[in-house]
């Protein structure tokens, strides 16, 4: 019977699905026909697998007077990419007996073909290897390039190929491959701006050291050219490098969005969307929804300057990833949920002149025009932001002073998030940072002294706070305490958490 049966993997969001490659000769006029719900890349993958095979030396489907069909199973699952090229090549010579036979159950093949038989780079192989770890698949084929990425999963064989041919050899064991060696996880820093290049302004930096140690989120408002984007830039230097986990959970959506350049991630994403951005490439989307922005900077920082002139529908978008740490996508055939767990940092001028409540130089704005510029960013975003701070210019004496050495604020913040982990651990939650906690692990984990206690029901009572709110100070409040290694809060940490989340008129 000539018929054959490989196995390839389709990515959904930034999961992977499995999909059987079945591959049928039938008694007919030449024909050569792709069904199962393939989309117009994977339909074109005909004219690609024939020249491949006839340039690998090999008998193409163009010289049989028989009738080709593969299958791509389950039909109802849409096929996008191309993938599949491999598969189906493989399938093809399989079905005509030019390749001996193998068992096909324990391999995963993945790969666009090239017109002379070589092997392009594909998007997801990290996802693809983390598929077949979990259906326990022993082997996956795949490009050299995509070989560094997937080989951050253990318990996979990656074999990497090249050509169609280095595949057939190998297969045919006539020449075998070397299994790619698993890659030794290195992180990077990350520091295109690091936080010792600024000069001045340490309440800014003692708030950067507090937003880095818990994951908090943070507005910063000032004049034009106080260094408001610079701070922001800064905040990735001051994070910890990442961990293996956390370097497997950016790869993966990066990998999915195609942008890994044969490597995983080494450092954490800083995303700087510009103000013009669509709602689909900031929240994630299309027709075959893709992670946007958000996602992208999971683990990471997005970073929005000026605020105000971003769109009001993605603005307010950002509101149920903020509280979540997850995006969910709705279309007609289902739902995809995207990671999105960032430390959102903005920056924003007070007034359209950007001079209000400066010291020094005069706001031309009138008050309504102040009014108004203030609220294109609504309270129910502002609620979900923990650091408030005023940025104001920096005098020239404090630009004349050497920089600071930034290795004493990197290394607070390292242990305060140790210090959040071994909690975390200790308490059996999969969190990492206290901006995650929910509200009932606050009333589990956060201890007040009496005074503490006191001191946060007059400011609940005073200051209109909101439910959210008051989560949110303890949450920061924690935040602060782990900074001084500290397992009660006291009404100091509260009073600072508190002026933080207070923004200036």
């Amino acid at each position: 019977m000539a018929i054959s049966k490989l196995y390839s993997a389709e990515l959904d969001g930034i999961n992977a699905k499995l999909i059987e490659v079945e591959t049928d000769l039938n008694v007919g006029l030449h024909s050569f026909s792709i069904v199962g719900l393939a989309d117009k890349a994977l339909s074109e993958a005909k004219e690609r697998v024939s020249s491949a095979i006839k340039n690998s030396g090999l008998k193409p489907p163009t010289k049989e007077n028989r009738k080709i069909t593969v299958n791509l199973a389950p039909a109802d699952v849409k096929k996008t990419g191309s993938q599949y090229d491999l598969a189906i090549a493989l399938g093809y010579l399989l079905a005509t007996k030019q390749i001996p036979q193998f068992d096909p159950t324990d391999k995963i093949f993945v790969g666009e073909l090239a017109l002379d038989g070589k092997t392009r780079k594909v998007n997801g192989a990290l996802n693809f290897t983390l598929l077949a770890k979990e259906l326990g698949i022993s082997e996956i084929y795949l490009p050299p390039i995509n070989a560094k990425e997937a080989s951050l999963v253990e318990g996979v064989k990656i074999i990497p190929v090249a050509s169609l041919d280095e595949a057939v050899n190998h297969l045919a064991k006539r020449r075998k491959i070397a299994a790619h060696q698993a890659t030794k996880f290195s992180p990077k820093g990350s520091h295109a701006v690091d936080i010792s290049e600024i000069k001045g302004h340490p309440a800014a930096k003692r708030a950067l050291m507090i937003a880095a140690s818990g994951g908090h989120n943070i507005l910063m408002s000032g004049p034009p050219g106080s260094g408001k984007t610079m701070l922001a830039q800064a905040l990735n230097s001051i994070l910890p490098p990442l961990t293996l986990d956390e370097a497997i959970e950016i790869s993966q959506i990066w990998s999915a969005a195609g942008i890994l350049q044969g490597n995983y991630a080494e450092e954490r994403p800083f995303r700087a969307p510009h103000q013009t951005a669509s709602p689909a490439s900031v929240v994630g989307g299309g027709s075959n929804p893709r992670p946007g922005e958000i996602s992208l900077a999971h683990r990471g920082v997005l970073f929005l300057d000026e605020l105000p002139e971003f769109r009001r529908d993605i603005l307010e978008a950002l509101r149920q990833p903020l509280e979540s740490g997850k995006i969910v996508i709705s279309r007609a055939k289902g739902n995809l949920v995207f990671p999105a767990r960032f430390t959102l940092a903005s920056a924003m001028n007070p007034c359209p002149c950007g001079y209000y409540g400066d010291p020094e130089k005069e706001c031309k704005c009138t008050a309504n025009e102040v009014f108004k510029y203030q609220k294109k960013i609504s309270g129910p975003l502002l609620d979900r932001i923990d650091i408030h701070i005023n940025v104001p210019r920096s005098k020239l004496e404090q630009l004349k002073k050497p920089t600071e050495d930034s290795g004493k604020i990197k290394e607070s913040v390292k242990r305060a998030r140790e210090v959040q982990q071994k909690r975390f651990q200790n308490a059996g939650l999969r969190i990492l940072t206290n901006s995650e906690m929910s509200s009932k692990d606050c009333e589990k984990l956060i201890q007040l002294t009496e005074a503490a206690e006191e001191f946060i029901k007059k400011i609940f009572d005073s200051s209109m706070l909101s439910t959210r709110g008051y989560y949110r100070i303890l949450k920061t409040a924690r935040t602060i305490a782990d900074l001084e290694e500290t397992d009660t809060l006291n009404e100091n940490h509260l009073a600072e958490a508190f002026q933080l989340r207070i923004k200036d008129a």
